[in-house]
């Protein structure tokens, strides 16, 4: 599976310590607009295996990680690089939206 479960464990090693942009999809199982966009996230995690690693975080399962970010509706993506917030979006996004979005 190309797109990893990030947890408040892993984030470091995954997220902060990556050589490439990662990014990083919060949602929750009960999240209409989240089923809608994981398969999108997921399709792009499958075309940017190479130059870009692509996480999930769930929201009710980590709300550290959720508080951290500032997270407060979901769908949100984040593109992180060098362990630094790049860009933010909040709601579905179309692939290519999405696609923009990465350095």
């Amino acid at each position: 599976m190309s797109v990893l479960k990030i947890t408040k464990d892993n984030f470091n090693q995954e997220v902060v310590e990556s050589d490439k942009p990662v990014l990083l999809d919060f949602w929750a199982s009960w999240c209409g607009p989240c089923k809608m966009v994981a398969p999108v996230v997921e399709q792009v995690a499958e075309e940017t295996i190479d130059t870009v690693k692509v996480g999930k975080v769930n929201v009710d399962e980590e709300p550290e990680l959720a508080q951290a970010f500032h997270v407060m509706s979901i769908p949100t993506l984040v593109v992180m690089k060098d362990g630094k917030v790049v860009q933010t979006s909040v709601g579905v996004k179309p692939k290519q939206a999405i696609l923009s979005m990465l350095p």
